[in-house]
């Protein structure tokens, strides 16, 4: 039970946040995303097998293009505000935008699905969150009636249109490029 000094914070829609404070919570989804990918790398890599290091390189890859991402947002976020602080984060924020989730044991689906590699699974992961979050920003620039706001989240539908492509494509290559036996990719 909060005590009288507490005080609660209701949660935002992200709708609701201005172009700064939209900008800003990008920047800590992305952050967030590099972050969860970089330990689903850690975690895979320890297994120390062929599929579980070609698991842990997929998940190295898509952390370090989600950090570029996030690099490229701190620095329109720095040319739009310089400096100036904005106090929103994704804690802030109602809806869980974008979150890539591991779901089943990743070694068992790939044998029960068709005998796709886990990389190829790994890849599948990113490629949803991702086309997850461009639906969601597709969703707020049909809904959103200030126009600045449905260019800006235009903007970001745009950025998850290039990891969705980033993926998609990787995905493409590995499906190409794949032996008939699925441990050896």
């Amino acid at each position: 039970m909060p005590n009288s000094n507490t005080q609660f914070k209701p949660k935002r829609e992200f709708a609701t946040l201005s172009t700064q404070e939209a900008l800003h919570v990008a920047i800590f989804i992305e952050e967030r995303n590099a972050q969860i990918y970089a330990q689903f790398a850690e975690l895979f890599s320890e297994f120390g097998d062929y599929e579980s290091v070609e698991i842990a390189a997929t998940f190295e890859e898509m952390s370090a293009e989600e950090r570029k991402h996030g690099t490229m947002l701190q620095k329109r976020y720095f040319d739009r505000y310089g400096t100036q602080a904005c106090a929103v984060t994704e804690d802030d924020i109602r809806e869980l935008i974008e979150v890539p989730r591991l779901e089943g044991g990743i070694f068992v689906i790939s044998r029960a699905k068709g005998g796709r590699s886990p990389r190829e699974l790994a890849l599948e992961v990113g490629l949803k969150a991702e086309q997850s979050a461009t639906r969601y920003y597709s969703c707020l620039v049909e809904t959103t009636d200030d126009p600045e706001m449905r260019a800006f989240y235009r903007e970001f539908v745009d950025f998850e249109a290039g990891h969705t492509d980033f993926l998609q494509k990787t995905l493409d290559h590995l499906r190409r490029s794949s032996p008939a036996d699925p441990k050896l990719h």
